[in-house]
């Protein structure tokens, strides 16, 4: 969790800078950079919300079968 964290700060972070970027310079591939991140981040927040349902619910579910 602690490593997730971190990810969510830098890519945060780097979502400022490059927006901060785009005001300066005007350059819409800042923009699309920006768009590429947050997409990145939602589907990294997505596969590691899975797999945390996964193992919490599933996992342990099942070995209340056996």
């Amino acid at each position: 969790m602690l490593l997730l964290r971190f990810l969510l700060i830098l890519a945060a972070l780097v979502l400022v800078f490059s927006v901060g970027l785009y005001f300066l310079a005007r350059d819409p591939k800042y923009l699309r950079f920006s768009w590429q991140l947050i997409r990145l981040v939602g589907l990294a927040l997505l596969v590691f919300g899975l797999l945390f349902l996964l193992e919490r619910y599933v996992l342990v579910g099942w070995r209340v079968f056996l």
